[in-house]
């Protein structure tokens, strides 16, 4: 029995299925209900060896395909990408030419609308203003004042000073407007433009190269008798002579410098009235008046040597209002000083006026030097009656004795020096200024004096 269970059960070896050939016959379909034949080993069978040979060959073709269906999306967005890069490269020029183009038409349009509103206005400039009659009328019959803007600014040197805020009131509406002042200008119109700086500094040189300067007023001259000699000369004489080189640089057409009649001196030969051609002996008794003195004639040099540059040269008798000079501050005191036998003529101006030559000054083809006057003049003894003062009558020497004490305690703004203009005559000849410039005063002898009070 058991023999022949052996004979019956087929070894190991002959379950195994023989390896087909070419030229076999196709195996026999298996029958129904016999049992399949595997040929895997059992599931705890090594893996297969791989040779050395299928290594070095690499992946089989199938794997390949496989890893190359997972990687064909991430392509096709690369290249989609890389397409759209390079169609909006494409499109990149043309875009840009139609901006510019677009930019170029509405720039010609707005040139177009400029060229038409200039060419409408230019009858009106081309017709004289009307003179002004009161402060609310501030332009003045000066063609200066409605000049085109584009022909550059009118720079104003101490600005800050009285006399530079009214000019700059006037101007600031019709004209572009630069200011220069060590001070602040807190209360200066919002299209004025300030340049906190002094005039010395080389900062300054910057403000001619960065916008065209068509005329320059020259005002800031300190007057101060407390300041050293040497401040004097640095501020009045150096600083205007480097401003001098800038307009010679920078081919500026117009300078406006206010200087003074106190120029000419008080003297007790001098004639009653004096002309421009007068000799300028002011600082012979007056030192403080030295670097006025010497800004005048470094004008007049100015003058021959540009006469490319329209110079005009102001030369205004005593200034009344609210400004701080010697003049106003003498008749501002309650019980000023007189010189015993001693009652000279003076002449007297309103700073308003002063203001009115400078703005007539800036008319082109105005140049030279011009004496301003004011509406007449007056004995000095009139002039404190009509404001009410009680004067003192006091001897020369010792008027000059007290003054000098009392300015040296800071008891009194009148230095001693100043006492000639109350001893002798030093009034002007105006006839050019009436003539050449057109100058007549507004404000009659009475508004004047009474300035010094009434504007402060």
């Amino acid at each position: 029995m058991g023999g022949d269970d052996e004979k019956r059960r087929p070894s190991a070896r002959a379950r195994r299925p023989r390896a087909r050939r070419s030229g076999d016959a196709p195996a026999p379909a298996t029958e129904p209900g016999a049992p399949e034949l595997r040929s895997e080993g059992p599931p705890d069978a090594p893996a297969p060896r791989v040779s050395a040979r299928a290594k070095k060959r690499g992946p089989t073709k199938a794997s390949s395909k496989r890893g190359a269906t997972k990687k064909a999306p991430a392509k096709k967005a690369a290249a989609k990408k890389a397409a759209t890069k390079k169609a909006a490269a494409k499109k990149a020029p043309a875009k840009k030419a139609a901006t510019k183009k677009a930019a170029t038409k509405k720039a010609a349009t707005k040139k177009a609308a400029t060229k038409k509103a200039t060419a409408k206005k230019a009858p009106a400039r081309k017709a004289r203003p009307r003179a002004a009659t009161s402060e609310t009328d501030p332009v003045g019959d000066s063609p200066a004042l409605v000049a085109d803007t584009a022909d550059g600014a009118v720079l104003i040197t101490g600005i800050c000073g009285r006399l530079g805020r009214l000019l700059t009131r006037r101007l600031h509406r019709v004209t572009e407007v630069i200011g220069v002042d060590r001070r602040p200008f807190p209360s200066r119109p919002k299209d004025v433009v300030h340049h906190e700086l002094d005039l010395r500094r080389k900062k300054t040189r910057d403000i001619f190269r960065q916008r065209r300067i068509r005329a320059v007023v020259h005002l800031g001259v300190l007057h101060d008798p407390r300041k050293s000699d040497k401040e004097h000369h640095s501020w009045n004489v150096v600083a205007f002579t480097k401003l001098l080189d800038y307009l010679a640089q920078y081919d500026v057409p117009k300078l406006v410098v206010l200087s003074s009649s106190n120029v000419y001196g008080p003297q007790p030969d001098n004639p009653q009235f004096l002309t421009e051609e007068a000799p300028l002996l002011g600082a012979q008794s007056f030192r403080g008046i030295r670097d006025l003195v010497e800004m005048d004639m470094l004008a007049q040099s100015f003058f021959w040597r540009h006469p490319a540059t329209e110079t005009v040269i102001l030369r205004p008798c005593h200034i009344l209002g609210s400004v701080r000079n010697a003049p106003s501050n003498y008749l501002r005191l309650k019980r000023p000083m007189t010189l015993m036998g001693f009652d000279p003529m003076v002449q007297a101006i309103h700073q308003r006026d002063v203001v009115d030559a400078i703005i007539r000054a800036l008319d082109p083809g105005v140049r030279g030097i011009f004496n301003l006057r004011g509406p007449g003049e007056l004995p000095l003894s009139r002039v404190l009656r009509m404001l009410g003062r009680r004067p003192r009558s006091v001897p020369g020497p010792i008027a000059e004795g007290a003054l000098d004490r009392m300015w040296r305690y800071r008891l009194t703004s009148f230095p001693s020096p100043e006492l000639d203009h109350i001893r002798y005559v030093c009034m002007v000849d105006d006839t050019r200024a009436r003539e050449q410039l057109g100058f007549a005063p507004r404000h009659d002898m009475r508004e004047t004096i009474c300035a010094v009070d009434s504007d402060r």
